[in-house]
């Protein structure tokens, strides 16, 4: 059987515990996502880190650390961050600054993520600001997608330049709608000449410069019947055929109300997985039963792939394996003393 590692899994607390252990040496487990419980200060991060790496090197280190009010990760000399609608507001003023900044922001974002341990940060969100969406809001770039993108794409060089691969977010688009997909299942009833011509426009213009998408858990009835992570028709045949992207494909968290209406955990994975994701992430499960919705996941998954309902790929390994770092971190103490990462500060708005 292929090795194929798609499950990106969380853990309880601040350190690792036995049945942690376990999971993460699990081969079906591909990556690991740190919340704001994981977290007590830079010290303990990189030592979390380091014995996850000693466990499994290959293991991919995952946050949501965006900036403005989803930043994990707050204290201890960690730079507070913009929302991303300060640079859409900076772009009106300035547009040369605006994108200066926005490199700037993803430069330090990555080289202090990566100063503690962490290879991968679900980054940038590439929705725009159309008004009624409070889950995304301040989160977007801009209303206009030629904004968003250009943003965007002076963001992922900053990144770039930290040694961090980048995550566009939630294609095709999230924020025309108003209900938030983790309390509930939005339908965006637009057509998909709509779609492609307004919201999805990052998408095609940064394909081949993203390393990795984040489907929205919305339904788009016009274009399937099915949330875009669960469908094929979103995936493959416009994401990959039509716009040319040919990196890495997370599921978002299959544990959101989004993603309920297609079935028990394990058959969103194996949906997810034949629409065309490589990975699928099953968040803020370690503190329910012990654990036992991760377990569960990683046994199912085993089963379907002896019995042949999921047939792993070696394209998927690949992509998920293209997101770890090449280059050794800059540490933390260097960094605080870089030109570079002073430079990056004082350009921030």
């Amino acid at each position: 059987m292929t090795v194929h590692a798609p499950v990106v899994l969380d853990i309880a607390g601040t350190a690792l515990t036995a049945a942690d252990r376990r999971r993460i040496r699990h081969p079906l487990a591909g990556g690991l996502i740190l919340f704001a419980r994981n977290w007590v200060d830079r010290h303990q991060l990189l030592e979390l880190s380091a014995e996850i790496k000693a466990l499994r090197p290959d293991l991919l280190i995952c946050v949501d650390h965006e900036g403005g009010r989803v930043q994990r990760f707050r204290s201890d000399g960690f730079t507070h961050l913009p929302a991303m609608r300060a640079f859409g507001e900076l772009w009106m003023a300035d547009a040369m600054q605006a994108t200066a900044a926005a490199t700037a922001a993803g430069f330090v974002l990555a080289s202090e993520l990566r100063a503690c341990g962490v290879d991968f940060s679900f980054t940038p969100v590439l929705d725009l600001d159309h008004g009624p969406s409070q889950v995304i809001g301040d989160r977007a770039f801009h209303r206009d997608p030629r904004v968003a993108a250009l943003l965007a794409k002076s963001l992922m060089h900053g990144l770039l330049q930290a040694g961090m691969a980048s995550c566009g977010k939630h294609f095709p688009g999230h924020g025309l709608v108003k209900a938030d997909s983790h309390l509930a299942l939005p339908v965006d009833r637009r057509s998909l000449k709509a779609i492609l011509a307004d919201d999805a426009k990052p998408y095609e213009w940064l394909a081949g410069t993203l390393d990795a998408v984040m489907p929205a858990h919305v339904v788009y009835p016009k274009v399937d019947a099915l949330p875009a992570g669960f469908s094929r028709r979103w995936l493959q045949e416009i994401l990959r055929e039509r716009l040319g992207f040919d990196g890495a494909v997370f599921s978002d968290d299959l544990s959101m109300e989004g993603a309920k209406g297609v079935g028990s955990t394990l058959d969103a994975a194996l949906l997810a997985l034949a629409a065309g994701c490589d990975l699928v992430l099953l968040c803020n499960q370690s503190t329910v039963d012990g654990g036992a919705p991760i377990d569960a996941l990683l046994a199912g998954l085993e089963q379907a792939a002896a019995a042949g309902r999921w047939v792993p790929e070696d394209i998927a390994e690949a992509r998920r394996q293209a997101l770890l770092p090449q280059e050794p971190p800059l540490p933390w103490d260097d960094l605080m003393h870089a030109p570079a990462y002073q430079r990056a500060l004082e350009l921030l708005p």
